[in-house]
């Protein structure tokens, strides 16, 4: 599956989200997602396999508990990919920081002369 199929569900992309921030069980992300989404303990795991088995997170046992965490090597194949376009934002994101700047040394010369 390619990388895109697999990020192209709003499931597992939040599902990634939560395990980023820490690692959770398998329980943990099934509360989360199933009061977000309202889908079924087995519809969550099946998405929790569909990233597991296409490296986008490691499981590992502890006791009866399965602890899932985002495994950054896919992601890092899909930034690399997504860098030939990155020029379209950044142009944007530079334009944006000069309008700011703009503003913020207009409120500095308004207030020191207020």
């Amino acid at each position: 599956m390619h990388a895109f199929d697999v990020l192209g569900v709003p499931v597992r992309r939040r599902i990634l989200e939560l395990l980023v921030a820490q690692e959770m069980s398998a329980g943990e992300v099934t509360e989360v997602i199933r009061k977000e989404y309202g889908i079924s303990q087995p519809a969550v795991s099946q998405h929790l396999r569909v990233l597991r088995e296409n490296g986008f997170a490691r499981v590992r046992a502890e006791g009866a508990r399965r602890l899932y965490v985002v495994e950054p090597a896919p992601l890092q194949d899909v930034d690399a990919w997504l860098e030939q376009f990155r020029t379209f934002w950044d142009q944007r994101l530079d334009a944006l920081g000069t309008e700011l700047a703009r503003g913020r040394r207009h409120r500095r010369e308004r207030d020191e002369e207020g």
